[in-house]
């Protein structure tokens, strides 16, 4: 089953307390097709990328099979560009640059050879350049959507707009309690269904994920790692994964859903082993697998007596 991914192609550089990295590959966009390509062949990209983006790296995406018919390259204009620093609770980081550049003025266009994907996500992005993605598709069967606070705040009326084209939101619990103006997670998550996607998944960190869909609470915990270098594109390699099984199984019930959960959380915990998205490149189908069920046997509940 085909993914169409739409978000991001960048450039970061990244700070942790475990070390750095400058200019390295980036982007929502990146970190999603480079982990949903364990799980189809069929996956297309769309973003846009400067002329000082390295033919190496379209190169390592076109190895992967991500085909790149809608990543457009501006030949004069410069590639976004991203600058972070994590502290020791690897949820607080500060934003120490953002550069637009070539995204400033990004129009995505689907080529019609992606237009008929089954499963759409839309990485982080303006609300209104989502909604045109999901306008050029040709009446996808499950559309997934990432948002921030930044949009949160400044694009609200937008954001509900692209809010009630989309299948599945996915977003962390700060964003849920956000969004709905609403510090309890349940009744947060009953009131962003209510604004039109009918699954929620909302992402917890080290705390793991929930998901909500049908009227049920899936809880899935976090892999324990006792090195995390870097969790930038995690959240993105998540929906990845979660796209990826999604695609591989070709089922949206409740029971596919829990366990893209679970596929989800376990290619996010190999993204945050190295910096950037390097992790993802050449992962070992055995590794995956195995990662997977070490999430099977975290969660297992034994059985209690009764009182």
């Amino acid at each position: 089953m085909s993914i169409l991914a739409i978000g991001t192609v960048a450039f970061d550089s990244i700070e942790t307390p475990f070390g750095s990295a400058d200019y390295i590959l980036g982007g929502s966009a990146t970190y999603i097709t480079l982990a949903a390509r364990y799980f189809t062949d069929d996956l297309g990209l769309v973003g846009v990328v400067g002329g000082d983006f390295p033919e190496a790296h379209l190169n390592l995406f076109r190895a992967r099979g991500i085909g790149l018919e809608g990543l457009e390259i501006d030949a004069d204009g410069k590639t976004f560009f991203w600058a972070g620093k994590y502290h020791y609770d690897l949820n607080d980081r500060d934003t120490l640059t953002t550069d637009l550049n070539v995204l400033a003025t990004f129009e995505p266009k689907v080529p019609d050879a992606r237009k008929d994907a089954r499963i759409v996500c839309l990485g982080n992005l303006e609300p209104g350049i989502q909604r045109s993605v999901v306008a050029q598709a040709a009446d996808p069967d499950f559309v997934i959507c990432d948002t921030m606070n930044f949009w949160i705040e400044n694009t609200p009326n937008s954001l509900v707009e692209t809010l009630k084209v989309i299948d599945c939101l996915i977003i962390n619990d700060a964003e849920a309690r956000e969004l709905a103006d609403e510090p309890n997670l349940f009744k947060a998550a009953r009131a962003i269904q209510a604004m039109g996607p009918r699954i929620l998944v909302i992402k917890k960190g080290e705390h793991g994920a929930l998901l909500f869909a049908e009227g049920e609470i899936f809880a899935v915990p976090a892999y324990p790692l006792e090195d995390i270098f870097d969790p930038t594109g995690a959240g993105d390699t998540f929906m990845g994964g979660f796209a990826g099984y999604l695609a591989r199984v070709q089922r949206y019930d409740v029971a596919a859903l829990r366990s893209a959960v679970v596929v989800g959380s376990a290619m996010a915990s190999f993204c945050v082993e190295k910096f950037g998205p390097e992790r993802l490149y050449d992962l070992d189908k055995q590794a995956i697998n195995d990662r997977i069920q070490a999430f099977h046997t975290l969660t297992v509940i034994p059985s209690v007596e009764a009182l």
